[in-house]
């Protein structure tokens, strides 16, 4: 499949570059260094972990904006002297005469080569049934024609102290529950269907698979399954900058943890090996409970001999079950995923001996195996409650994004002392998705997610919309 990436750079040449993954700029990968270390020293079942002052951003202050295009309004608390803009809302036309999709999710912001000019590449993890919600498109383009996911490429540029949102089209339709992902090192977006539904659902075509989306393709883009990565509960990916292999989450409360070591790195569709995380001497560990932050555990990987079972409509857990036969380690709901520092940060949303998540370290030593660490415990609902997407501040620490139906879903920031702290609060009860920073780390980028299903331009329905957020961002940790 031939990609084409922003700046003109070569797809098969990143290796040799060394490239950071796309949309996490150089200032990530410097200021990560150490995170395992520091992070780890949170107390086992210490419930004090706040951030003095908020992390150095003190009282949040409600604001409200205003999309200019649709006339939604959006209400958010933010620390002082930081603002924000409301884009992109669902149901919202856009350039290709498509309109915006239902249930924004997972992003990647991504440079174009010109100053202050990015790319954003969104999904919509739309669940509504076969042939209900399914956007204009292309007929020639749409991977399944009763499928109304996928994902949207927004064009945004920094301009006069703000960024301000220039134009959205469709960039890859006909797939379903179009969740997370995550960037590569070439310039796309990979995007992960959180489904195995498939033709006995009534679907025209199966789901369940990885799916590329160049970030300078200008139009549609060409579906192709990445099949050999895996048919199950997709969430999300990183990919490894320095070997090409890509780790995967599965969002399922019996979580396995994977890897794809491709057979070209940097090009998937050649194809490659699924595998599934095991740790050493310890048949089917259970990472969900009883954990020690800091404790080194020693893993290795084990093949997944049929990637695309036959029957994963019927049994999601298909692919996992191979891996379990053969002594792989189960995790609670894995979701956010991400590259840094030489290492895999994977965010359990309902591990812990409390069930409100856990964020751990896989770092990899050599190509059989690595350690993998837990580095972050909620012990306390308050504090942090199902930490989903994740991402990296200018300055190296996270910014979690919560996957909760409490009432003020958050965007918390965590130090890598272990200390937590909320950075923007709204009401209601949509989660918030797809946090990621611009190259330059001006602004932060996040969707709210808003109705998964149902008619785009039901005015019943809350929409999805994405949001830009920047300010001072070096008076506090981030």
């Amino acid at each position: 499949m031939a990609i084409t990436s922003i700046g003109g750079s070569n797809r098969r040449s990143f290796l040799r570059r060394g490239a950071t993954a796309a949309g996490a700029s150089l200032f990530a990968v410097a200021a990560m260094e150490g995170l395992s270390i520091r992070a780890a020293n949170a107390k086992d079942g210490e419930k004090d972990r706040g951030c003095p002052d908020n992390g150095g951003y003190g009282e949040l202050r409600e604001r409200t904006r205003t999309d200019p295009e649709t006339g939604f309004s959006q209400t958010l608390w933010l620390p002082e002297d930081f603002d924000f803009k409301v884009f992109a809302v669902a149901a919202s036309p856009m350039r290709d005469g498509n309109r915006t999709p239902l249930a924004h999710d997972g992003m990647a912001c991504f440079p174009t080569g010109r100053r202050g000019e990015w790319r954003l590449v969104r999904n919509h993890e739309e669940r509504n049934e076969p042939g209900v919600g399914v956007p204009a498109g292309s007929p020639e383009r749409r991977y399944d024609e009763l499928a109304g996911g996928g994902t949207t490429t927004m064009s945004v540029r920094w301009e006069r102290g703000e960024p301000h949102f220039e134009e959205a089209w469709q960039s890859l339709s006909g797939t379903i529950v179009n969740c997370a992902g995550g960037p590569t090192p070439w310039g796309s977006w990979l995007s992960c269907e959180e489904t195995t539904a498939g033709t006995g659902a009534g679907w025209a075509a199966e789901h369940g698979y990885v799916f590329e989306v160049p970030s300078a393709e200008e139009g549609e883009t060409k579906p192709v399954p990445l099949k050999e990565m895996g048919r199950f509960v997709h969430e999300a990916v990183a990919v490894d900058p320095r070997s090409g292999v890509v780790y995967e989450t599965e969002d399922q409360h019996t979580s396995g943890f994977y890897r794809f070591l491709p057979n070209v790195p940097g090009d998937l569709a050649e194809g490659g090996q699924l595998q599934m995380l095991k740790i050493v001497d310890s048949w089917n560990y259970d990472t969900r409970t009883g954990q020690r932050a800091g404790k080194g555990l020693y893993a290795e990987w084990v093949d997944i001999d049929d990637p695309d079972p036959a029957g994963a409509e019927e049994d999601p857990l298909a692919v996992f079950n191979q891996g379990w036969a053969r002594g792989a380690a189960v995790f609670g709901r894995l979701e956010g995923c991400f590259y840094g520092d030489g290492a895999v940060y994977i965010a359990s949303t309902s591990g812990g001996d409390e069930g409100e998540g856990q964020l751990w370290e896989y770092r990899p030593r050599g190509h059989k195996g690595g350690t993998l660490k837990l580095v972050f415990e909620s012990p306390d609902a308050e504090l942090l409650s199902y930490p989903d997407n994740i991402t990296v501040s200018p300055s190296g620490n996270l910014i979690l994004c919560e996957d909760t139906s409490r009432d003020l879903p958050a965007m918390r920031g965590l130090t890598r002392d272990g200390e937590i702290f909320p950075l923007v609060y709204h009401e209601g009860r949509t989660e918030w998705c797809g946090a990621t920073f611009s190259p330059d780390g001006k602004v932060l980028f996040a969707n709210m997610q808003g109705a998964t299903r149902g008619e785009l331009g039901d005015p019943a329905l809350e929409p999805g919309r994405t949001i830009a957020i920047w300010g001072p961002w070096s008076m506090g940790v981030l």
